[in-house]
């Protein structure tokens, strides 16, 4: 028994004497190229500063509508940036980690079109045992090479021209059972940030379900406690080996989520497969679900697998009068886009992204070692006051008067909520989509107004969101 003791006392210390050789490796050669950072600890790397400096920023609430968010949001970011210079190295526990915010490396990084930075796949977020791959599935945005290129195929279909158009009766279905709600809140305070979760989670599994829509709500709502746990360690360090053979209680219910939602989703896969084989139906539907059905029973291999606010409401009032929006008129709500704009621009849904180096590389004139990993924190560069002014942190949508290009200067990277392509969220344009025709709704029906108890508080909860909610009053038109 002692002898095995000791043999596992002498892998361990192995793993982790091989585990710092190479970590002192990767620091040296980055020093070299004059990228520092803070010093590496012993298994937590820098996650227990991390975890400190997000505790302190969260503290307290921010001054009520300032909009310098990353201090808050990201403050091991903002902090380190000022300390080591605008690209600098990390350590998420033992993974080394480079944190780039020059928008042409940010540019030369995200369109790269040779596979030499891809994303971290399902395999390698399985061996580690991540919990956002419990949340992320071995789906799209997991995905890379010839599996990731036949999923974004079906995927762009289902969220693209004439199949946008088909979503819109689903969404104003949403948004009117959403006002009916409201209007027992008339002249009072309503939280509208849950009110929003709830709109989105409907619309998307209307869109994604069909009829089968209140059994995605179920799937929304385990996500969303997965979304919690996942949180939660985003910045905990794992011992080598250890790990391999010890669950802790986040991990087991993660665990069990994961089982109940692959259960939930087989069980709706299962009855429309049961209808067609029976005769019920001559396919699996036209929602998404029925299209990832389609494409997987298909025969060809190739294919399976304030001031603002007056303005805006003017212009849905000038297009769309009292009638629901329609997506020919969407189009045209250009005060309204300038909004969207400016508010995606303080607050990005993803406040970062994150790649590998799959071998040696050269990005600009940084020699990269494999498996380094990539931090484009987006958030900093939609607060940067070099990219977008003095006014950076002030709440301007005349900045996009003139469209995009010309707010950012034709810098492609000053401006990515979305991402960049090839990769870029293929949902944008539903997601746009929605948000045009729920705000127009709203304006149509209601004035609202921030309450005094509403607090300014954004945080991540893998999404940028308002920590405490979003009280306001609403008054009907």
């Amino acid at each position: 028994m002692n002898s095995m003791a000791n043999v596992s006392v002498l892998v361990v210390g192995v793993v982790c004497l091989s585990l710092v050789i190479a970590l002192i490796k990767i620091q040296r050669l980055m020093s070299r190229q004059g990228i520092n950072g803070p010093p590496y600890r012993f298994i937590h790397g820098n996650n227990k500063e991390t975890i400190k400096m997000k505790q302190e920023a969260l503290r307290n609430p921010m001054p009520s509508l300032l909009h310098d968010t990353l201090p808050r949001v990201q403050p091991q970011i903002w902090s380190r940036i000022k300390l080591y210079g605008k690209n600098y190295l990390s350590w998420t526990g033992s993974r080394a980690m480079l944190v780039i915010t020059e928008p042409e490396l940010i540019k030369e990084l995200l369109k790269n079109s040779e596979r030499a930075f891809p994303k971290r796949t399902s395999r390698e977020r399985k061996k580690e045992d991540d919990f956002v791959l419990k949340i992320l599935g071995d789906g799209l945005v997991t995905s890379e090479g010839e599996k990731w290129a036949k999923k974004r195929k079906l995927a762009n279909h289902a969220f693209h021209g004439e199949t946008l158009k088909s979503m819109s009766p689903a969404v104003i279905a949403s948004v009117e059972t959403m006002l009916e709600r409201w209007k027992l809140f008339e002249g009072k305070e309503i939280e509208v940030f849950g009110e929003f979760r709830l709109l989105t989670s409907e619309v998307i599994s209307r869109i994604a379900f069909g009829s089968s829509y209140l059994d995605g709500e179920k799937i929304f709502d385990m996500l969303m406690k997965l979304s919690v746990i996942t949180n939660r360690n985003m910045f905990k360090a794992r011992l080598p080996v250890i790990s391999k053979f010890w669950k802790s209680a986040d991990q087991i219910e993660a665990d069990k989520l994961e089982k109940e939602i692959h259960n939930c989703v087989m069980k709706i896969v299962k009855k429309r497969e049961e209808k067609v084989a029976n005769g019920g139906a001559n396919s699996f539907g036209t929602d998404f679900l029925g299209l990832l059905l389609n494409a997987y029973h298909d025969t060809d291999k190739k294919n399976i697998i304030s001031q603002q606010d007056l303005k805006a409401r003017q212009e849905v009032i000038k297009i769309f009068g009292n009638q629901n929006p329609n997506p020919e008129g969407i189009g045209k709500l250009k005060i309204m886009t300038m909004i969207i704009n400016e508010t995606l621009r303080l607050y990005p849904p993803v406040s970062s992204m994150v790649r590998k180096v799959a071998s040696d590389v050269q990005l600009g004139k940084l020699i990269l070692p494999a498996d380094l990993e990539l931090l484009v924190p987006n958030l900093v560069l939609h607060h940067d006051p070099h990219l977008w002014g003095d006014d950076v942190n002030v709440f301007k949508p005349e900045r996009f008067a003139e469209g995009i290009a010309n707010a950012t200067k034709h810098n492609s990277a000053a401006f990515i909520p979305f991402g960049l392509v090839p990769r870029s969220c293929v949902g944008m344009s539903f997601a746009l989509m929605e948000m045009k025709m729920a705000l127009s709704m709203i304006l149509q029906c209601f004035t609202i107004l921030l309450s005094p108890t509403y607090s300014h508080s954004p945080f991540t909860l893998l999404l940028l969101q308002p920590q405490h909610g979003i009280q306001v009053m609403l008054h009907s038109l």
